[in-house]
């Protein structure tokens, strides 16, 4: 199942426009508060240059790239966590990601309508954040209550109760709940709440066509407020975006290279969700199919042979693996088995960003 980012912010900053351009999908976009009310869903590939590069040695039949789920999650106000705009609805969607994206409008313009008046980065971000630490506490808040009706009697009850009265101080204190020094006992005792301000996240700069090649005053403010937080901020100008997916690939080139852009922000943002996931990728090669496959770093052989199919992780006896650097510089499997760059490894084999693995296994 891939990985699912939600783009989370106020209305109208750019939000849809943004998702329509990342994924091709029609998401309504308009001028107005509250376009969206059920969640815009699409997939976004993850561009990796070593997927060409395999594709071009092996000649496949199809190249699959890694995928990101990414979800346009309608705009939070103030009062959200009570209700307003139809908010506890919206904040059920975003409990529900791995990650949140979210969209910040940098940039003045009288014939875009802004829900407080004019943009602000850093009130706007304020007014989100708010919102999400308030319906944390709520969770924190009836998490608490179930737990000391049941402690009576249920020692393992009463002994989670200070975890999360710790928590819920955090929380009370307008912290994030990412923002918190918490062991790793606590930390998975946490994990079974999905709290929002827990989850990874990055700050998206919707800017200007202008504000592409300068940065406006707007996106200082946010850059500054991310460093303090620790998040990267990827600017992107929603409007170009949604003109780049909409033309061909070579044409839409040729427009970034005219604009002075290196990258797209779809390209990006599909790259910076994956490393703020902790992700890496393995490649599975043959005349069939070249194919790029997340797994968190840290997976060992098996598990990232269930990536693939669950009996593939049940069965699993060996991997045979090679890296991508060594195809890349000899040229072909053979040369690499000739160099004695293909193994064999077992269970305990630490997935390496790059490898190609082909597994053994027998249910």
């Amino acid at each position: 199942m891939a990985l699912e980012v939600g783009i989370v912010g106020l209305p109208n900053v750019g939000k849809s426009t943004l998702f329509r351009a990342l994924t091709r999908v029609e998401a309504e976009a308009a001028n107005y508060p509250f376009c969206t009310i059920e969640p815009n869903v699409g997939m976004v590939p993850v561009r990796d240059p070593r997927l060409q590069r395999l594709t071009e040695l092996v000649e496949p039949s199809q190249t699959i790239p890694a995928m990101l789920r990414v979800v346009d999650i309608a705009g939070l106000v103030k009062g959200a966590s009570q209700g307003e705009g139809l908010g506890n609805q919206f904040l059920s969607h975003i409990r529900q990601v791995d990650a949140i994206a979210h969209v910040v409008r940098c940039f003045a313009d009288e014939n875009v309508v802004h829900v407080d008046g004019s943009p602000d980065p850093i009130r706007d971000i304020e007014v989100i954040q708010t919102e999400l630490i308030l319906s944390d506490l709520e969770q924190v808040e009836r998490k608490l209550e179930r737990l000391r009706k049941q402690a009576k009697g249920n020692r393992e009850a009463a002994a989670t109760i200070p975890v999360f009265e710790k928590m819920l101080a955090h929380l009370g204190d307008g912290k994030l709940a990412r923002s918190g020094d918490w062991a790793t006992e606590e930390s998975v005792i946490f994990a079974e709440l999905s709290l929002i301000t827990s989850k990874p996240s990055l700050y998206i700069a919707n800017v200007s066509e202008e504000g592409l090649s300068e940065a406006s005053e707007f996106e200082v403010a946010l850059r500054e407020l991310a460093a303090r937080e620790q998040v990267e901020v990827i600017p992107i100008c929603a409007q170009v975006e949604s003109e780049l997916a909409e033309i061909e690939e070579d044409e839409a080139r040729a427009f970034m290279e005219e604009m002075g852009i290196r990258h797209s922000g779809t390209v990006q943002l599909a790259r910076s969700g994956y490393q703020l996931l902790n992700q890496i990728t393995y490649f599975t090669a043959g005349k069939k199919e070249v194919r790029a496959w997340e797994v968190q770093r840290g997976s060992s052989a098996p598990q990232a042979a269930g990536k693939i199919h669950s009996d593939f992780e049940k069965g699993f006896i060996r991997a045979e693996v090679y890296h991508f650097d060594d195809l890349d510089s000899l040229g072909s499997e053979t040369a690499v088995r000739e160099a004695g760059r293909w193994r064999l490894e077992g269970r305990d084999y630490v997935v390496q960003d790059g490898d190609i693995m082909h597994f053994r296994f027998n249910v």
